[in-house]
């Protein structure tokens, strides 16, 4: 448990899982990336889009962490520095009611961004405002218990976000970018996936389901090793199909950590404390390769 002399800005950069929001920089950091390749760049604009896209991901852990909270999730779960949530309202640090403003608070500055790019670009930026907004909203209290987590957060905290980034700043979009938005965004979903696995159980008490509980561990591990590979193949292929640079072929030098990560998650799938380093494998992989993307297109 937390003691209660924690300062208040690191009680509530765990309270947002601070360390987590690497995952939305890199992210847009790609978008940005890849409009500077096609000849477009605004400084001021790529700042904004980020820090739009950051705020919709504190929100979302916000209402993430109140839904387990409320719904006793927390009270089961074994936590690890990757899975469990952050344990600051059950440590009496922070409120219920604080975590639901910071919440809503958060998701409207991010939907302020959003309005603004609807102005100075076109309708269509309402297409990933909607769709990240209800993500964000309804993700805990919904999609979670629908078995559609996992999709939902792969397509709206991965693919949408480089997508709707290309958008914003250049005003097209093209298969390439498209293309290329897809491994970033199966890694976000398996970077959920592998973390629902030591909180299984838990899950279900809280009324969840998610693709670990549908399938049980053992195919959900073998979803997991083949939805890894066929990310690394879609960056492998991506040159070779696309107006894409073969720069971006960088990104494959996670490839062997990622192997790693297959090799424990299929044979250490239902031993939490051994599929902790995993998760830490999981974690590099997700933002390194999302990293090595962006520099890939700046190169």
């Amino acid at each position: 448990m937390w003691k209660k002399d924690k300062n208040v800005l690191e009680v509530w950069f765990h309270q947002i899982r601070g360390p987590f929001l690497i995952l939305s920089i890199a992210l847009v950091l790609i978008g940005i990336a890849a409009s500077r390749h096609a000849g477009f760049f605004h400084a001021g604009q790529s700042l904004l889009l980020m820090a739009g896209v950051v705020l919709a991901h504190i929100s979302v852990n916000l209402f993430n962490e109140l839904s387990d909270f409320e719904t006793g999730i927390d009270e089961y779960t074994v936590r690890t520095p990757f899975s469990g949530g952050s344990g600051m309202i059950q440590s009496g640090l922070v409120t219920p009611e604080k975590v639901r403003m910071a919440a809503y608070l958060s998701l409207a500055g991010s939907a302020v961004i959003g309005v603004y790019f609807f102005f100075v670009r076109s309708w269509f930026v309402l297409l990933p405002i909607l769709a990240g907004g209800t993500a964000v909203r309804y993700y805990s209290s919904h999609f979670a218990r629908w078995m559609l987590g996992e999709m939902v957060a792969g397509l709206t905290l991965g693919s949408l976000v480089i997508v709707g980034t290309y958008y914003c700043l250049t005003g097209t979009v093209n298969d390439g970018i498209v293309f290329m938005s897809i491994p970033p965004g199966i890694l976000t979903a398996l970077l959920l996936l592998l973390n629902e696995f030591p909180d299984a159980d838990a899950d279900k008490r809280g009324g969840r389901h998610h693709l670990v509980i549908h399938f049980g561990k053992v195919r959900a591990a073998r979803i997991f090793a083949a939805a890894l590979i066929a990310a690394f193949g879609c960056i492998l292929i991506a040159p070779l199909f696309f107006d894409l640079p073969k720069s971006l072929w960088i990104a494959l030098f996670t490839l062997p950590l990622a192997c790693r990560t297959i090799y424990v998650v299929l044979n250490r799938y239902d031993d939490p404390a051994s599929l902790v380093p995993a998760l830490a494998m999981n974690v590099a992989v997700v933002i390194l390769t999302d990293l090595l993307i962006a520099g890939g297109f700046l190169l």
